[in-house]
């Protein structure tokens, strides 16, 4: 059975709410440094929390700044100072990027949660072109203790590093026309956070107020009746005297009959919302009031307040799209939203964005490691997976049956031949696809990829594409018609944060035929094909495959002949009369089929196994004959893989009917041990393990001996 355990690393709760954390922003300059030559990287700690401060010393602009943990901690959280966006990928790195680069002499902080306390962080800073400037890794030291005269929400002293107002500090008045003697509300944003302010109007105090966690207030203030109908300044005042205006003009007293309250009511937010989901929320309200929404998260906390002007219809709107973040907590969560006359609940789930949640164990493997992955699926299906090397090379390929749990555990061994790079995870799942990255020998470098949400369209219809990349990417495509000439070349998609991207194709003017779309991001790119208006065949079929019989793992091609531009389906059945897969495919313009998708699971079932092809009324159907794996005992068998990395030759060692993990020796004909290897044997007792020939090999008779615990077995193979 394979199983996975699935952690949700990532918090919405805030990781500065502690007052004594926010004094590290101005102590932290005078902490000892990590020894880099270029890049001045420091941090202080407390507890879970550290803050970094990156100075720039090199002579180049810095753009990126990635950060990573050793295998014992892991990324709670993390926040970026404004203008930086930072992205946890499924490796466990954050990456930090702005389009304003960190010029020599200036510097940068970022802050992050952890699992565990006082962790060390390994660091890496790039410029524009992702070339490294420098690379280190930075202990911090622990945060100087809060004295023991403070008291929570007392007022710092000048010369305290928690600013009250700052530049950024802003409040406004609700209505913008107020008239003496009636209530209004003040609101405001970027404040100190969790102290007591003063309001004036002009040099009349009027009343105090005390913001929240987050530097944020909603209050009501009354305009005295005595006040004269003027334009006055209302000010928000700290204890030290630092203030913040606002000038309007005072109206004479209202006699007006107010206007009939408008129903409270919110739109834009569904039932179900999926991490990264925009949202555009909008509803009505009381003329000339605000309404206030609190989001309280499923652990029953307030995670967060928006606020919005109602306008003198009774409209409202949430000035900037709500971004569903990616580290939101699964689960109900429901908000209280109030125009101070009004109070609504509404309630909604957040729900993983992909079906297939699958991550590698750590950011970066070493050679003779074991390549781990652990994700999620869709319980009681089906699940192919195929692992290619960095040059694109399958190494690995399996159909497993995933169980009711839906968890998925799938391991991969190395060796010392085996190429250093970026790996590749396909993970497919019914109609679901995804694409897993994790490095060996080094970190793994994100490519870009792209999708179709099916293989055939009308003309009429708009196609839709999915893209997965490096988080935040620009990504350029480009659609080559069926004359190899470009259709749109102008087309560019801007991934989100989690590194996703959707666009909408509209098709009409597409004349029929088979299309290539090209996502291109600098020089990684990658093509997929899609048809406009190809049509079920009304000729023969005819399919075959390149030999009758397979292994349990073995990779099938099938070739055949039909009408030109047909669009067809292709079943895998088993002996029961099951389908295990089918895949739509078509005819290229001569009629010529080919498809090589398809393989015999490792566990599949011995005997004859059928394909159909199918299009329209029109079918044919092959058998084939599934070797079955020895129950007792195991056999082994060593044929010629050919120059995989195009350049070394390989040999590949596939073991049938073992038990647990298998140790494998190979031998010369004078008894020299050439090499001894070790691999975990999958679910159906198979090992399929490509070995690269050393340069310095002699031809001769070789001998292949495994052992497994139970049973030992032996091949040889020349060379």
């Amino acid at each position: 059975m394979r199983k996975l355990i699935y952690m949700n690393k990532f918090s919405t709760r805030g990781i500065f709410l502690s007052v004594a954390l926010l004094l590290s922003i101005a102590l932290i300059t005078n902490l000892p440094s990590v020894n880099a030559e270029e890049i001045n990287v420091k941090s202080i700690a407390l507890e879970e929390t550290t803050i970094i401060e990156l100075t720039n010393d090199s002579p180049e602009d810095i753009n990126t700044f990635r950060i990573w943990l050793g295998s014992d901690f892991s990324f709670k959280s993390f926040k970026t100072e404004k203008g930086w966006v930072g992205e946890k990928t499924p490796q466990g790195v954050i990456i930090f990027t702005s389009s304003e680069a960190v010029k020599p002499g200036e510097s940068v902080k970022f802050g992050v949660k952890t699992d565990k306390d006082r962790p060390g962080i390994n660091w890496k800073a790039l410029d524009k072109e992702d070339r490294q400037i420098d690379i280190g890794k930075v202990i911090p030291d622990d945060l100087p203790k809060a004295t023991e005269n403070s008291q929570p929400g007392q007022t710092q002293p000048s010369h305290s590093t928690t600013e009250s107002i700052t530049s950024e500090s802003t409040f406004r008045i609700i209505p913008e026309k107020p008239n003496v003697g009636s209530t209004i509300r003040v609101t405001g944003e970027k404040f100190g956070a969790s102290q007591e302010f003063d309001f004036y109007i002009d040099s009349k105090k009027v009343g105090t107020f005390q913001t929240d966690s987050n530097g944020h207030f909603m209050t009501t203030m009354k305009i005295p009746k005595e006040q004269s109908a003027d334009r006055v300044d209302f000010l928000v005042k700290d204890k030290a005297g630092e203030e913040k205006k606002v000038s309007l003009r005072i109206g004479g007293v209202d006699n007006k009959v107010p206007e009939e309250n408008v129903k409270l009511t919110i739109q834009g937010v569904p039932n179900s919302i999926k991490r990264g989901d925009v949202l555009e929320v909008y509803g009505t309200g009381t003329p000339g009031s605000a309404v206030k929404a609190d989001i309280i998260s499923p652990e029953g906390k307030v995670i967060n307040s928006r606020t919005a002007i109602i306008n003198s219809k009774g409209d409202w709107k949430i000035d900037e799209p709500v971004m569903v973040p990616l580290d939101s907590i699964l689960g109900e969560y429901q908000a209280t939203i109030s125009d101070g006359r009004q109070t609504i609940d509404i309630k909604w789930t957040v729900e993983p964005r992909r079906v297939i949640i699958i991550e590698p164990t750590s950011a970066q493997f070493e050679l003779e490691d074991v390549m781990k992955f652990n994700g999620t699926a869709i319980p009681n299906k089906p699940m192919e997976l195929r692992l290619e090397d960095p040059i694109g090379k399958e190494v690995y390929s399996d159909i497993i049956q995933i169980d009711g749990s839906g968890l998925v555990e799938f391991e991969y061994p190395t060796t010392l031949n085996s190429p250093k790079g970026t790996y590749t995870l396909i993970a497919a799942q019914e109609k679901n696809k995804e694409f897993i990255f994790a490095g060996l020998g080094q970190l793994a470098v994100i490519p870009v990829n792209l999708e179709f949400d099916k293989l055939n369209y009308k003309s009429t219809e708009t196609a839709q594409i999915t893209f997965s990349g490096q988080p935040s990417d620009v990504v350029s495509l480009l659609i080559v018609d069926p004359g190899d000439k470009p259709k749109e070349s102008d087309i560019t998609v801007q991934l989100l944060p989690d590194g996703r991207g959707k666009y909408s194709l509209p098709l009409t003017g597409y004349a029929s035929g088979v299309y290539t779309a090209v996502a291109q991001k600098g020089s990684a790119q990658s093509s997929t094909t899609f048809t406009v208006g190809l049509q079920v065949g009304s000729g023969e079929i005819q399919i075959n495959t390149t030999k009758e019989e397979y292994d349990p793992g073995d990779s099938i091609l099938v070739l055949g002949n039909t009408g030109p531009n047909v669009i067809l389906s292709l079943t895998l059945i088993d002996p029961d009369g099951n389908e295990v897969k089918l895949r739509e495919t078509y005819s290229d313009k001569t009629g010529k089929i080919s498809e090589d998708s398809f393989r015999i699971p490792s566990d599949a079932q011995p005997g004859v196994w059928t394909i159909k092809a199918k299009s329209g009324a029109n079918f044919d159907i092959i058998e084939i004959n599934v070797l079955g794996v020895v129950k007792e005992g195991m056999v082994a068998v060593v044929s010629d893989a050919g120059k995989l990395d195009g350049v070394n030759e390989f040999i590949k060692i596939h073991i049938f009917g073992a038990k647990q993990t298998v140790k494998i020796t190979i031998i010369s004909e004078s008894g020299e041990e050439i090499e001894k290897l070790e691999f975990p044997a999958s679910k159906g007792g198979e090992i399929n393990q490509p070995w690269m020939i050393p340069k310095d090999m002699v031809p001769g008779t070789y001998t292949v001996i495994a052992k497994d615990g139970f049973n030992e077995v032996e091949t040889t193979f020349e060379y």
